[in-house]
Protein backbone atom coordinates (compact mmCIF):
# COMPACT_ATOMS: atom_id res chain seq x y z
CA UNK A 1 0.00 0.00 0.00
CA UNK A 2 1.62 3.10 -0.83
CA UNK A 3 2.63 5.83 1.88
CA UNK A 4 -0.19 8.10 2.86
CA UNK A 5 1.18 11.51 4.23
CA UNK A 6 -0.67 13.22 6.46
CA UNK A 7 -0.78 16.81 8.45
CA UNK A 8 -2.79 16.88 11.89
CA UNK A 9 -4.59 19.85 13.13
CA UNK A 10 -5.12 19.60 16.72
CA UNK A 11 -2.60 17.51 17.69
CA UNK A 12 -2.25 18.80 21.63
CA UNK A 13 -5.92 18.19 22.17
CA UNK A 14 -7.31 14.46 23.80
CA UNK A 15 -8.13 13.52 20.30
CA UNK A 16 -4.83 14.91 18.47
CA UNK A 17 -2.57 12.89 20.70
CA UNK A 18 -4.59 9.92 19.98
CA UNK A 19 -4.36 10.45 16.07
CA UNK A 20 -0.73 11.50 16.04
CA UNK A 21 0.02 8.21 17.95
CA UNK A 22 -2.40 6.16 14.96
CA UNK A 23 -0.50 8.06 12.37
CA UNK A 24 3.31 7.07 13.66
CA UNK A 25 1.97 3.18 14.94
CA UNK A 26 0.15 2.63 10.69
CA UNK A 27 3.46 1.23 8.46
CA UNK A 28 1.61 3.16 5.32
CA UNK A 29 0.88 6.40 6.97
CA UNK A 30 3.37 9.23 7.73
CA UNK A 31 2.80 12.55 9.78
CA UNK A 32 4.62 15.22 7.74
CA UNK A 33 3.37 18.76 10.03
CA UNK A 34 1.16 19.46 12.75
CA UNK A 35 -1.28 22.88 12.82
CA UNK A 36 -1.22 24.43 16.13
CA UNK A 37 -2.47 27.75 17.70
CA UNK A 38 0.49 27.93 19.24
CA UNK A 39 4.21 26.60 19.11
CA UNK A 40 5.21 27.70 15.40
CA UNK A 41 8.23 27.37 14.00
CA UNK A 42 9.35 24.55 16.40
CA UNK A 43 9.24 20.57 16.07
CA UNK A 44 6.95 18.18 17.27
CA UNK A 45 9.39 16.80 19.54
CA UNK A 46 10.29 19.69 21.45
CA UNK A 47 6.36 19.63 22.55
CA UNK A 48 5.84 18.53 25.86
CA UNK A 49 4.55 14.75 25.75
CA UNK A 50 5.87 14.02 21.92
CA UNK A 51 9.66 13.39 22.17
CA UNK A 52 9.73 10.60 20.87
CA UNK A 53 8.14 11.97 17.74
CA UNK A 54 11.25 13.40 15.09
CA UNK A 55 10.79 15.39 11.86
CA UNK A 56 7.46 16.81 12.26
CA UNK A 57 7.20 20.26 11.93
CA UNK A 58 4.49 22.86 13.80
CA UNK A 59 2.78 25.37 11.72
CA UNK A 60 0.10 27.78 13.35
CA UNK A 61 -0.88 28.99 9.81
CA UNK A 62 -2.48 26.83 7.54
CA UNK A 63 -2.13 27.93 4.39
CA UNK A 64 2.11 28.07 5.14
CA UNK A 65 1.77 24.28 6.21
CA UNK A 66 0.14 23.74 3.20
CA UNK A 67 2.63 25.84 1.02
CA UNK A 68 5.65 24.05 2.53
CA UNK A 69 4.64 20.67 3.40
CA UNK A 70 4.01 17.64 0.92
CA UNK A 71 0.06 16.35 2.22
CA UNK A 72 -2.72 13.66 1.15
CA UNK A 73 -4.70 13.96 3.93
CA UNK A 74 -5.69 16.33 6.43
CA UNK A 75 -7.35 15.34 9.44
CA UNK A 76 -8.76 17.99 11.41
CA UNK A 77 -9.49 17.59 15.55
CA UNK A 78 -10.28 21.14 16.29
CA UNK A 79 -12.71 23.16 17.13
CA UNK A 80 -16.23 24.06 15.74
CA UNK A 81 -14.45 28.06 14.89
CA UNK A 82 -11.25 26.44 13.10
CA UNK A 83 -12.80 23.77 11.54
CA UNK A 84 -14.42 25.07 8.14
CA UNK A 85 -11.75 27.58 7.63
CA UNK A 86 -9.69 24.20 7.66
CA UNK A 87 -11.85 22.08 5.24
CA UNK A 88 -12.47 24.85 2.52
CA UNK A 89 -7.95 25.77 2.47
CA UNK A 90 -7.58 21.84 2.33
CA UNK A 91 -9.51 21.64 -0.29
CA UNK A 92 -8.12 24.39 -2.06
CA UNK A 93 -4.73 23.06 -1.63
CA UNK A 94 -6.27 19.87 -3.04
CA UNK A 95 -6.00 17.95 0.26
CA UNK A 96 -8.43 15.60 1.10
CA UNK A 97 -9.74 16.00 4.59
CA UNK A 98 -11.05 13.72 7.39
CA UNK A 99 -12.62 15.63 9.76
CA UNK A 100 -13.94 14.47 13.42
CA UNK A 101 -14.68 18.20 14.49
CA UNK A 102 -18.76 18.93 15.05
CA UNK A 103 -21.11 21.72 15.19
CA UNK A 104 -20.59 22.51 10.88
CA UNK A 105 -23.99 24.42 9.97
CA UNK A 106 -26.13 23.02 6.67
CA UNK A 107 -25.09 25.60 4.24
CA UNK A 108 -20.99 24.55 5.26
CA UNK A 109 -21.84 20.93 4.57
CA UNK A 110 -23.37 22.20 1.29
CA UNK A 111 -20.65 24.37 0.40
CA UNK A 112 -17.85 21.58 0.88
CA UNK A 113 -20.52 19.05 -0.83
CA UNK A 114 -20.04 21.45 -3.88
CA UNK A 115 -16.87 22.37 -4.00
CA UNK A 116 -15.78 18.49 -3.74
CA UNK A 117 -17.97 17.92 -6.51
CA UNK A 118 -16.22 20.64 -8.40
CA UNK A 119 -12.62 19.64 -7.63
CA UNK A 120 -13.40 15.87 -7.59
CA UNK A 121 -11.96 15.73 -4.42
CA UNK A 122 -12.67 13.27 -1.66
CA UNK A 123 -13.86 14.76 1.94
CA UNK A 124 -15.21 12.73 5.10
CA UNK A 125 -16.72 14.43 7.81
CA UNK A 126 -17.82 12.38 10.87
CA UNK A 127 -19.75 13.05 13.85
CA UNK A 128 -18.40 10.41 15.75
CA UNK A 129 -15.57 7.58 14.06
CA UNK A 130 -16.42 4.77 17.00
CA UNK A 131 -17.53 1.91 14.68
CA UNK A 132 -20.01 1.23 17.66
CA UNK A 133 -21.23 4.55 17.61
CA UNK A 134 -22.38 3.88 13.86
CA UNK A 135 -23.99 0.94 14.71
CA UNK A 136 -25.61 2.49 17.13
CA UNK A 137 -27.18 5.09 14.77
CA UNK A 138 -28.21 2.61 12.25
CA UNK A 139 -29.99 0.23 14.72
CA UNK A 140 -31.94 3.54 15.93
CA UNK A 141 -32.59 4.28 12.17
CA UNK A 142 -34.33 0.53 11.76
CA UNK A 143 -35.61 0.99 14.87
CA UNK A 144 -37.60 4.33 13.74
CA UNK A 145 -39.33 2.68 11.28
CA UNK A 146 -41.39 0.60 13.87
CA UNK A 147 -41.54 3.50 16.65
CA UNK A 148 -42.32 6.85 15.73
CA UNK A 149 -41.78 8.46 19.53
CA UNK A 150 -38.13 8.73 20.28
CA UNK A 151 -35.99 10.67 22.69
CA UNK A 152 -31.62 11.05 22.38
CA UNK A 153 -30.00 11.76 25.58
CA UNK A 154 -26.37 12.06 24.71
CA UNK A 155 -23.65 12.65 27.11
CA UNK A 156 -20.18 14.20 26.99
CA UNK A 157 -17.42 15.43 29.43
CA UNK A 158 -17.93 19.60 30.48
CA UNK A 159 -15.30 20.59 27.82
CA UNK A 160 -17.00 20.07 24.75
CA UNK A 161 -17.86 23.30 23.24
CA UNK A 162 -21.05 21.96 21.01
CA UNK A 163 -24.63 20.96 22.38
CA UNK A 164 -26.22 19.10 21.03
CA UNK A 165 -23.50 16.84 19.95
CA UNK A 166 -22.41 16.25 16.00
CA UNK A 167 -23.72 12.62 17.25
CA UNK A 168 -26.89 13.53 18.22
CA UNK A 169 -27.80 15.79 15.25
CA UNK A 170 -26.55 12.99 12.80
CA UNK A 171 -29.02 9.96 14.24
CA UNK A 172 -32.02 12.56 14.45
CA UNK A 173 -31.51 13.19 11.12
CA UNK A 174 -30.50 9.33 10.13
CA UNK A 175 -34.26 8.76 12.36
CA UNK A 176 -36.05 11.85 10.60
CA UNK A 177 -35.34 10.00 6.93
CA UNK A 178 -37.97 7.48 7.80
CA UNK A 179 -39.83 8.65 10.67
CA UNK A 180 -42.71 11.27 10.03
CA UNK A 181 -42.75 14.34 12.01
CA UNK A 182 -44.61 13.95 15.10
CA UNK A 183 -44.50 16.21 18.17
CA UNK A 184 -43.99 13.74 21.08
CA UNK A 185 -45.78 14.32 24.79
CA UNK A 186 -49.12 15.78 25.91
CA UNK A 187 -49.60 18.56 23.18
CA UNK A 188 -50.66 20.82 26.18
CA UNK A 189 -46.91 20.17 28.11
CA UNK A 190 -45.33 23.10 29.52
CA UNK A 191 -42.18 23.25 30.59
CA UNK A 192 -42.20 24.39 33.86
CA UNK A 193 -38.22 25.33 33.93
CA UNK A 194 -37.48 26.41 29.82
CA UNK A 195 -35.11 23.89 28.51
CA UNK A 196 -36.61 21.10 31.01
CA UNK A 197 -37.51 19.11 27.44
CA UNK A 198 -34.53 19.69 25.74
CA UNK A 199 -33.58 20.20 22.07
CA UNK A 200 -36.78 19.69 19.57
CA UNK A 201 -35.92 18.25 16.53
CA UNK A 202 -39.08 17.87 14.00
CA UNK A 203 -41.04 16.61 17.68
CA UNK A 204 -38.15 14.46 19.18
CA UNK A 205 -36.54 15.66 21.75
CA UNK A 206 -32.59 15.59 21.94
CA UNK A 207 -31.13 15.74 25.25
CA UNK A 208 -27.82 17.18 25.88
CA UNK A 209 -25.75 16.11 29.62
CA UNK A 210 -22.17 17.40 30.16
CA UNK A 211 -20.33 16.14 33.19
CA UNK A 212 -16.55 15.47 34.07
CA UNK A 213 -15.35 11.64 34.24
CA UNK A 214 -17.59 11.57 30.68
CA UNK A 215 -16.01 10.69 27.71
CA UNK A 216 -18.70 9.67 24.88
CA UNK A 217 -21.89 8.19 25.36
CA UNK A 218 -25.60 7.96 23.68
CA UNK A 219 -28.39 6.32 24.31
CA UNK A 220 -31.81 7.24 22.15
CA UNK A 221 -35.03 5.38 24.01
CA UNK A 222 -37.96 4.33 22.02
CA UNK A 223 -41.58 4.01 23.57
CA UNK A 224 -44.81 2.53 22.35
CA UNK A 225 -47.56 0.84 24.12
CA UNK A 226 -46.30 -1.36 26.54
CA UNK A 227 -43.21 -1.25 25.71
CA UNK A 228 -39.68 0.43 25.28
CA UNK A 229 -36.19 0.03 23.33
CA UNK A 230 -32.82 1.57 24.37
CA UNK A 231 -29.97 1.26 22.50
CA UNK A 232 -27.45 2.48 23.83
CA UNK A 233 -23.33 2.90 23.04
CA UNK A 234 -20.49 4.38 25.71
CA UNK A 235 -16.63 5.38 24.96
CA UNK A 236 -14.80 4.76 27.49
CA UNK A 237 -11.57 6.21 25.98
CA UNK A 238 -10.55 8.35 22.98
CA UNK A 239 -8.65 5.09 21.50
CA UNK A 240 -12.25 3.97 20.72
CA UNK A 241 -12.38 6.53 17.80
CA UNK A 242 -9.07 5.71 16.40
CA UNK A 243 -10.03 2.43 14.06
CA UNK A 244 -12.88 4.97 12.55
CA UNK A 245 -10.03 7.60 11.83
CA UNK A 246 -7.84 5.19 10.01
CA UNK A 247 -10.54 3.67 7.81
CA UNK A 248 -11.37 7.38 7.06
CA UNK A 249 -8.16 7.95 6.11
CA UNK A 250 -7.48 4.83 3.68
CA UNK A 251 -10.88 5.30 2.26
CA UNK A 252 -10.90 9.33 1.53
CA UNK A 253 -7.72 8.23 -1.03
CA UNK A 254 -10.19 6.38 -3.25
CA UNK A 255 -13.00 8.95 -2.89
CA UNK A 256 -14.23 11.61 -5.40
CA UNK A 257 -17.31 12.95 -3.40
CA UNK A 258 -18.02 14.18 -0.19
CA UNK A 259 -19.34 12.44 2.59
CA UNK A 260 -20.95 13.06 5.89
CA UNK A 261 -21.11 10.28 8.25
CA UNK A 262 -18.78 6.70 8.78
CA UNK A 263 -21.80 4.70 7.97
CA UNK A 264 -21.80 5.85 4.38
CA UNK A 265 -18.19 4.11 3.79
CA UNK A 266 -19.11 1.05 6.25
CA UNK A 267 -19.97 -2.31 4.57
Amino acid sequence: MDTIKIIIAGPRGRMGREAVDLVMNTEHFELTAVLDHKNDGMMLSDVQGFQGVTNVPVYTDIEKCLQNTEADVLIDLTTPEAGPYHVRTALNYNVRPVVGTTGFTKEELQEFEETCKEKELGCIIAPNFAIGAVLMMKFSQMAAKYFQDVEIIEMHHDRKLDAPSGTAVKTAEMISAVREAKKQGHPNEKETIEGARGADYNGMHIHSVRLPGLIAHQQVMFGSDGQTITIRHDSYNRASFMSGVKVAVETVMKQNTFVYGLENILD
